[in-house]
């Protein structure tokens, strides 16, 4: 690759600190960073001690306005992703934001428009889209070899949290901070996977449990049913509040099933479709000698794959996992989970962003946080493993 990206990291806590350290240690991997930005004044002298040659700043529009960065990597709270991004844009500069893209649709579509307008190369973090059995699922549905798509079933409830990990920051788990919960929080590699291999469905109805194990304002519970316009369906169900928990992904279409479980994807093939089963023998129906398959793959670790992927769309054009534009589809089915938990009813994509934005401003508005201290978390040997698939 040519001469390495030159890269402003905003937002230097865990997963930024992660992204920092990856780069600073695999010189040659096409990114360099330039310049870093943190809001924590100690988190700050601790930067300028730890990479003295790096410039620290306290405002992204000062490192943005610095000159040295051709690219943003942008690790701060949720709220601040789209406004990151669109003073990034404005001023000429490639963009790779952090999960999820925004807390609703209408700030990250309003992002989305900035990145078009702008030209330049936009990326989103979701570093699962790297993990080739989930790739493999969405050939053998894109592609046809389940026929017609009928149903999605998920179950992701190993996203365990302690009440400690809630505690150690003020901002977390509240609707002022994190904009939500487990949706969007801890599930939207989950939601994304969902929408990238199954696709958006047409309306929603969610049941969201909000702090039905934590002491916390957001839902850590959650049951989403979805209906397609094919009559396909889909459930999701995920939660921080069950050990050991279960990851197991179901997928079904009328020419067999796929099963991701236990780091397998398990395929089951039809020799035709299962409505023509009444005609046919049991026999050709099933083809015992072709009617399995089974796929194992080594987990990747998909930051790297997608930092290195930024960098080679920035220098050689290459094509992003995952293009920072689709970053809302997946919040829209979040928002439209939470539009239906608070009115009780079904909420239909595309989002009302109006309405979402309103019902979000009243419980921001009515929210009190209790005292809670804030702290850094444990980043020992394995913590990167929290990213992991975990099945």
């Amino acid at each position: 690759m040519s001469e390495s990206v030159k890269i402003g990291l905003v937002g230097v806590g865990n997963i930024g600190g992660a992204h920092l350290r990856w780069i600073a240690s695999h010189p040659g991997r096409g990114l360099r960073v330039a310049a870093l930005c943190d809001i924590d004044p100690a988190k700050r002298e601790r930067l300028a001690r730890e990479y003295p040659d790096i410039p620290v700043f306290a405002d992204h529009r000062e490192l943005i306005a610095s000159g040295l960065a051709e690219a943003v990597v942008i690790a701060a709270p949720h709220y601040f992703h789209p406004p990151i991004a669109i003073d990034a844009f404005a001023a000429g500069l490639h963009v790779l934001t952090e999960k999820p893209a925004g807390v609703s649709v209408k700030a990250v579509r309003e992002m989305n428009e900035a990145a078009k307008a702008s030209g330049k190369v936009f990326a989103i973090m979701f570093n699962q889209r790297a993990n080739p059995l989930f790739a493999k699922a969405r050939e053998l549905v894109r592609g046809g070899s389940l026929g017609e798509p009928k149903r999605l079933v998920w179950i992701v409830t190993n996203w365990y949290r302690t009440q400690a990990y809630y505690d150690s920051g003020g901002w977390r788990a509240t609707w002022n901070g994190e904009g939500g919960g487990v949706l969007l929080n801890q599930a939207p590699h989950n939601l994304d996977l969902w929408q990238w291999i199954f696709g958006l469905p047409r309306r929603v109805m969610a049941f969201c449990a909000f702090g039905k194990y934590h002491h916390i304002a957001v839902e850590d519970d959650v049951t989403i049913h979805a209906e397609y316009d094919n009559g396909a369906t889909a459930e999701f169900i995920t939660t921080t509040g069950e050990a050991p928990g279960t990851n197991r992904l179901e997928i079904a279409g009328d020419r067999g099933k796929l099963v991701l479980e236990d780091g397998k994807l398990r395929w089951w093939r039809l020799s035709e479709p299962e409505r023509t089963f009444c005609f046919t023998s049991r026999e050709s129906f099933f083809q015992p000698e072709t009617a399995y398959a089974e796929y194992t793959f080594p987990e990747p670790d998909g930051h790297p794959i997608l930092l290195q992927n930024f960098a080679a769309a920035i220098r050689r054009g290459e094509p992003l996992i995952a293009p920072g534009e689709e970053g809302v589809r997946s919040l829209s089915i979040s928002n439209a989970a939470y539009l239906s938990a608070w009115t009780g009813g079904w909420a239909e994509l595309p989002v009302d962003e109006e309405r979402f934005e309103a019902l979000i401003g009243e419980r921001r508005r009515a929210e009190t946080v209790p005292a809670r201290e804030a702290k850094a978390e444990g980043m020992g040997e394995g913590y990167s493993e929290r990213w992991q698939v975990r099945w």
